[in-house]
């Protein structure tokens, strides 16, 4: 199975079971680290998660893969916070942590620049409002590759 098909599988199953925990998955990853494969969950609370929070999960986790096989080699589970730069992949995440500092990087350069660093101030309509050095920029939601807030 793909790397991005197991990410999936591993989301659907991972989701209810972290709503009902009054969690949310922010993000899945399953890659080569070193010599080894890693399966990588982080979930994030208002207030923070605890060492508790990430054992309950990773025990759920690891029971349901053990169950389904859908890995078919060795790999580790790794249940955690996404940490102080986390990353902003919905548009909640760009409301809820409005007025925060976020790097921006862009699919495709936009004034010759694919990178921004600035305050979120907010969404309107499909565009994410970015204050860059007292500059408000624009940005498609749909340019956006990756973001995450930044200390």
């Amino acid at each position: 199975m793909s790397e991005d098909r197991i990410i999936s599988e591993v989301e659907s199953f991972t989701r209810p079971v972290v709503d009902d925990m009054g969690l949310e998955l922010v993000e899945v990853q399953f890659r080569r680290q070193g010599g080894s494969w890693l399966l990588q969950l982080f979930i994030d609370r208002e207030g923070g998660v605890t060492v508790d929070d990430c054992a309950s999960l990773s025990r759920q986790v690891s029971a349901y893969l053990e169950v389904e096989d859908i890995i078919e080699h060795a790999y580790t589970l790794e249940v955690s916070s996404p940490g102080a730069e986390r990353p902003l992949k919905k548009n909640e995440d760009f409301l809820r942590f409005s007025g925060r500092k976020a790097r921006i990087k862009l699919r495709d350069p936009l004034d010759g620049q694919r990178v921004f660093v600035g305050l979120l101030a907010g969404l309107k309509e499909n565009m994410l409002l970015l204050d860059v050095d007292g500059q408000q920029m624009n940005i498609e939601l749909g340019a956006i590759k990756r973001a995450r807030l930044v200390l």
